[in-house]
This record gives C-alpha cells, structure tokens and sequence, in this order.
C-alpha cells in the first residue's frame, strides 16, 4: 500500500474534493502561501485558480461570514485558521450562525462547511497558541467535531466533512502532520460518528483522540511486555460521540483511562467518564480515571512542558496503579533525547 504523510493526506482530500465538486472552495489565511498551511494547501492554487483557493485578510470573524453566506448560496467552503486560537475571533458566527442556522430555519436551509482548526503544542508558542479547545466546539448542537490521528483518517474524514451537509469543526494536530500511515490514492470515506479499536485488549481501555492515540499506542505496547493487555480505542470524532463502541470495549475490559489532548476539567474526558459511570458504574472492577493537561496555561518553557503535557508514561503509571503491578517506569520509557517540546527529529519549525 501507498504511504503519505498527514499533510499531504489533507492536501490529497482537498485536492479530490476540489476537482469533484465545483461548488468547494478553499479559503484562508496563508491557503497560497509557499509553505501552504503546514503544507496542507501548497500548490492548490496554482492548480484550480485564485477565485477557488484563496487567501484571507486578518479578519476572522468577517471570513467566517463570508463562508457561512458562501454556503447558503450553493458552495461547499473549506476555511482554515492556522490555530484555534484565531477561531475565538469567529466564535459567535460558528456558534450562532453556522450551528444554528439549520434548525432556525426549520430544515430548509444548509450550512455545508468545513472549519479547519489546527491544535498542538511546543517550539515556543506558549500560553496563546498551544491550547486544545476542541471541548469548546463538542457543547454546541449543530456542530460535527472530527479529530483524526493518523493520515489514512484525515484524509477520508476531511472528503466525509466536505460533503455533509450541514457544518463540521476538523481539528488537526500539528505534531500529527509528519506522521506516516497507509493511505489509498482514491477519494474513500471515513464515517463521521465512529470510534475505532486500533488495538485489542483485555485488561484495560484507553480511550483517546487526536495526537494522544499515538501517545496510547505506544503505552499499550510497552505495557504488553508487562504482561498487561490494553485496548485502545480511536475516537477519530468527539461529536457525535460513538458511545456504542466506548461501552463494547469498557464492557470487555472493565477498567478505563481516558487521554485527552487538552484539559480534563469540563472536557472531552469528562463526557466520556459521565458516559461510562452513567450505564456501567456498578460493573467497573475500578473507578475511571482521566489524564490531560495540568489546570493552568500552556507554559512556554521546556522544564514546564516537560511536567504539563501527558505522555505514554504518564499513562502506563496510571495502568499499573489501577492493576496494582509494582513497574519500573524509568526503565520502561527511557529518557529520550528528543526535547518535548519537538515532535519528531525530522522536525525543522517553524510551526
């Protein structure tokens, strides 16, 4: 099979929808750049034209707008903002407008739109730009939230996106952008709406999304030389939430560590824990237990990242307290020489 990296899986799915359906445009801040959006955009300009792929002012709030008026009017728009952060600005056109505008209307008009938000941490960004806001965009009805690991997900997820019907938040992870997975050269789909077990177990669920998966993937692996078997299971979109295979894998294992990628205070953790305590509290062999973000801002330094950020380890220490196994978690995760606050060594910046 065919290799891609996650950018390149997000520029194919564009790139795909763009020649199928003359209605999509794609439109954003730095969308034509040379470095094209963590090289998610390069080259789309060139191919379909200025009036197709377009580049947008310092105007988020008006651009999201431009879009959800765009959409009522027959176009499919991809808009993407290089941070969530810069979303903020847009709040109350998402919120207000894009969310709502199928329900006030009593069915009979359509908000296809996708918004590209891009989450993730280190190389200095700091308090402002290293936030996981994606519980914010979950609370509101009206809204898809999807948020693929790996670039065989993003790519057939950001085509099921584009062609819904009504207005989907598609969050990426930078840290995820050079990441490497198996991906098709055709136009396939992903449903939006369905959890996947991207690894079997038997003593334990961790239930994880976005970049936090592969943080999950590599605890289970460790942890299975431990003689501890753990399932991990792929959220890919937090709204809707696909609770029917949370509790297929809860109810095997009977222990669960949710991973979020932002706070655990009112986040997506939290919903899921409700879930899980809600339908099954009496059959758990131990309570659920949730790791994410310290409950401060995003540190800039590398000796504060190096304790605010959750990690494999983070996780398999949590595993071995609720399996009550005494683990050497120093020899188990050797310090790496790879500062935290860089994802991989082929990681160059900026981001």
């Amino acid at each position: 099979m065919r290799e891609l990296n996650y950018a390149n899986a997000i520029k194919e799915a564009t790139d795909f929808c763009l020649q199928e359906d003359q209605s999509v445009l794609v439109i954003g801040l730095g969308v034509p750049d040379p470095k094209g959006i963590f090289g998610t955009t390069t080259g789309l300009q060139d191919k379909y034209g200025a009036d197709r792929v377009m580049d947008m002012p310092l105007a988020e709030n008006g651009m999201t707008g431009v879009v959800i008026g765009a959409s009522l009017n027959g176009f499919r728009p991809i808009l993407t903002h290089q941070r969530v952060e810069f979303a903020l600005l847009s709040i109350e056109q998402i919120v207000d407008q894009a969310a709502k505008w199928f329900y006030m209307n009593a069915g009979q008009q359509n908000v296809p739109i996708v918004i590209r938000l891009i989450i993730g941490r280190g190389w200095g960004q700091g308090a402002q730009h290293s936030q996981s806001l994606e519980s914010w965009f979950a609370h509101i009805p009206g809204l898809k939230v999807v948020m693929p690991s790996n670039a065989h997900d993003a790519k057939g997820l950001l085509i099921s996106s584009v062609e819904d019907n009504n207005p989907v938040i598609f969050i990426e992870h930078r840290w995820l952008h050079n990441t490497i997975d198996y991906v098709p050269s055709d136009g396939y789909r992903v449903s939006i709406g369905k959890a996947k077990i991207v690894r079997e177990g038997s003593d334990v669920t961790i239930i994880s999304h976005s970049y936090m998966v592969l943080e999950s993937i590599r605890c289970a692996e460790v942890l299975t030389s431990q003689g501890i078997s753990v399932e991990v299971v792929d959220l890919r979109t937090i709204r809707p939430l696909d609770t029917e295979t949370i509790l297929r894998s809860v109810s095997k294992t009977l222990r669960v560590v949710v991973a979020d990628n932002g706070w655990v205070q009112f986040g997506v953790s939290a919903e899921i824990v409700s879930v899980i305590t809600e339908t099954m509290f009496d059959k758990l062999l131990s309570a659920p237990v949730r790791i994410g973000m310290n409950n401060s801002p995003s540190p800039s330094t590398r000796a504060l990242a190096n304790n605010f950020y959750p990690r494999a380890d983070n996780i398999a220490k949590i595993i071995s307290e609720m399996m009550s196994k005494d683990l050497d978690m120093k020899a188990l995760f050797p310090k790496s020489d790879i500062p935290l606050d860089i994802p991989d060594p082929s990681f160059t910046g900026p981001f």
